[in-house]
């Protein structure tokens, strides 16, 4: 169940918020799963691309990611804890790093 939540993530991330392709891939979100009694909690880690609007992109994938592992597993997922792995900020043309 850890791959399948870990790929409802790297879907929802794509979707929701993208890391620009000029800044290499990102890394896959990872996942764990703990489950009790028919009900799921996941665990998940993402990169996010910035300036974004962090809450609502988290609200988003939370959900987006809940809705999959549950359709696709049948479970009901409880809880969905996402972690910000790492900030991806965007390439600013007009801005030159000083040395």
């Amino acid at each position: 169940m850890g791959r399948i939540a870990a790929e409802a993530g790297r879907v929802a991330q794509r979707h929701r918020a993208a890391i620009p392709p000029d800044r290499g891939p990102g890394a896959a979100p990872s996942a764990s799963v703990a489950s009790h009694a028919g009900a799921v909690r996941l665990r998940l880690a993402v990169d996010l691309p910035y300036p974004t609007d962090l809450a609502r992109v988290c609200e988003q994938i939370q959900h987006d990611v809940a809705d999959r592992v549950a359709q696709l597993t049948g479970m009901r997922v409880d809880e969905v804890a996402l972690t910000i792995r790492r900030l991806v900020t965007a390439p600013n043309p007009g801005r030159r790093r000083v040395r």
